[in-house]
């Protein structure tokens, strides 16, 4: 099973594992997947162990993305990649193991164990053990379904396979498997030692057989050619076939095509066709004489020179008697060569047998090659050229001969595509590598873009807020600013009301002045006011006029009796009863109409 065996890439499968194939349970997301909503309870999350159980039992080939796709239950995000995973996997290694169609299928239906182990227990459903057993099925890469011993043993340990996988999912644990991989190398190292037996041995008898097969074409050949056209005497074919085929055949076996006894056993065959016919010995009677005293004497010398027992006594009659006969001038009976020999095979192309060059062959040797397509692919192993026959012997990864084929055909079925190499092996674990590592640069993107649109998103709602503050310092600024104008707009109405309060106030006081000034200009001697005390507590004063000074315009008044003097420049007078803190009461009647006169048309104007 080891020929041409790949040496298994464990170190990269191992650190892919190791370090990514979490990160990528619990980071891919793939569209398109049956993803839940958000994160489901554990309660929540369906048991699929039933369901890839019973997928792996019927051996199905269908992918577990599609199972879970197939039912309406919930799966959390770590199954559903599990899955994704699994199958991404499997379908590499079905595309690029290089192990018959057959043998690759029965082996992808591992994706639902691995599924399954993955959510569970992620790196660690790739053990050492596991990994080491699929990495040996390249020993079965020259394994065909033709049917034969070795065959069935291969798919009897495949059936193996599927008991154990399936005690793994009944146990909830992956012990049954560890153990049938552990078997399945133990049984690989005693079949390899006993293949490699077989092979050895198989290679020693296919050398002798084709050496043998090469002294037995070319000696046909030989004759074959001698006898083609001919007509001769049928003692002289049956002496050719019955002793002298088989002394060139043991010539060329014992020393070749450049040996003597090669060329002197060629040269009497010959002669032998030479006497026997007439068409050819009738033009040269002195040498037919001269031939016909050496013949039998030459024979016997090369049958001695080939064999250790003499040449039985009757086999040279029938040709002493055709010598005799033709030393006399006579014709024997004479029958066409070919045909008097039967059903004598013979292949001209080895006349002209000559071994390839090293060079051509030997890049060949130790190689697998594939004929037909598909599941109908049957695999053959180049295991060995054999150069005395220039043939090749073909075996199956056991070490069992397949069949010989010439190198010719074996030239012309490479030419036209009938027969090609097989591809070169890829073991899981470098599938695994490179599949997981491609995996975990996609979901280290997907994190990036998570992160930039994270990113984003927060950068648009800075921009957001910004502007929603800029928004709301422009409606304070407006609103600030309106208020500024209508503050203005109220200052200056108010500044107005208050002019036109004052103009109006002032106004009132000039003609509250004009008429005091009046009043006081019309009050006679002895005309009467009354004056406000600066204490409330006291009564007002009655005072009427004593004295007017116009000189210096002071009044003089006094009480009824005459007494508590008191005097009054007029413009103070004036101001007391534009004030009111001095009343007139000579004309006070007079004062007071024309006061509400004066105050009712103030009145009027503001309406």
């Amino acid at each position: 099973m080891s020929q041409n065996r790949q040496r298994p890439q464990d170190g990269p499968s191992r650190r892919a594992v190791s370090g990514k194939i979490d990160d990528v349970l619990a980071g891919i997301r793939v569209p398109d997947l049956p993803y839940p909503a958000g994160k489901l309870a554990p309660e929540a999350v369906s048991d699929w162990g039933p369901l890839l159980l019973s997928c792996w039992s019927e051996q199905r080939d269908e992918r577990v993305t599609h199972v879970i796709r197939s039912v309406h239950l919930e799966w959390s995000a770590r199954q559903v990649n599990a899955a994704y995973v699994a199958d991404r996997i499997m379908d590499v290694f079905l595309k690029t193991s290089g192990l018959h169609p057959g043998l690759a299928r029965r082996i992808a239906r591992l994706r639902f164990y691995f599924a399954w182990r993955m959510n569970l227990e992620g790196k660690k459903a790739f053990s050492e053990t596991l990994l080491t057993w699929l990495d040996s099925l390249q020993e079965w890469r020259g394994w065909s379904d033709s049917g034969g011993r070795s065959g069935k043993i291969l798919l009897d340990q495949l059936d193996s396979l599927v008991i154990a996988v399936s005690a793994s999912f009944e146990s909830d644990s992956a012990e049954s498997l560890e153990a049938f991989c552990q078997q399945w190398q133990e049984d690989a190292a005693k079949r390899n030692a006993q293949a490699g037996k077989l092979r050895q041995r198989l290679l020693e008898t296919e050398q002798g057989a084709a050496k043998q097969r090469k002294a037995d074409q070319i000696s046909r050949a030989l004759i074959g050619r001698a006898l083609q056209g001919r007509r001769v005497p049928a003692s002289i074919v049956r002496f050719i076939l019955d002793y002298w085929q088989g002394l060139v055949k043991q010539s060329v076996w014992d020393s070749g095509l450049e040996g003597e006894t090669f060329r002197h056993a060629s040269k009497l065959l010959e002669w032998l066709v030479w006497v026997g016919d007439p068409s050819l010995s009738d033009k040269d009677r002195n040498r037919l004489y001269h031939v016909g005293e050496q013949i039998g004497d030459r024979i016997l010398d090369v049958w001695n020179r080939v064999y250790n027992k003499p040449l039985p006594a009757n086999a040279l009659s029938g040709i002493e008697a055709v010598m005799v006969s033709r030393l006399r001038g006579e014709v024997p009976d004479l029958v066409d060569a070919l045909p008097a020999a039967g059903s004598f095979q013979w292949d001209p192309g080895w006349l002209g047998f000559e071994t390839p060059p090293r060079e051509e062959f030997e890049a060949f040797e130790g190689q697998w090659f594939v004929e037909g397509e598909g599941s109908g692919e049957q695999r053959r192993y180049f295991y060995a050229f054999l150069a005395e026959s220039a043939e090749i012997l073909w075996t199956n990864g056991a070490g069992v001969k397949l069949g010989l084929q010439s190198w010719s055909d074996f030239q012309q079925a490479r030419g036209k595509q009938q027969i090609r190499p097989l591809p070169t092996l890829t073991p899981f674990g470098k599938v695994l590598a490179e599949t997981v590592e491609l995996l975990a640069r996609v979901c280290d993107k997907q994190r990036r873009q998570r992160e930039q649109a994270a990113e984003a998103a927060r950068l648009r709602a800075e921009d957001l807020r910004r502007e929603q503050e800029a928004a709301q310092e422009r409606r304070r600024e407006l609103e600030a600013a309106r208020e500024a104008e209508l503050e203005l707009q109220r200052q200056v109405v108010e500044k107005q009301r208050r002019a036109d309060e004052k103009a109006e106030q002032e106004r009132i006081r000039k003609e509250k002045t004009l008429l005091a000034e009046k009043q006081v200009d019309g009050i006679k001697l002895g005309g009467w006011i009354v004056a406000q005390p600066d204490d409330v507590s006291e009564e007002p004063a009655r005072l009427k006029l004593a004295v007017r000074i116009n000189a210096s315009r002071k009044l003089v008044f006094v009480d009824r009796l005459g007494l508590n003097r008191r005097e009054f420049i007029e413009h103070e007078l004036v101001e007391g009863i534009v004030e009111g803190r001095i009343r007139v009461l000579g004309t006070s009647a007079e004062f007071d109409d024309t006061l509400s006169r004066v105050v009712g048309r103030i009145r009027v104007g503001r309406n």
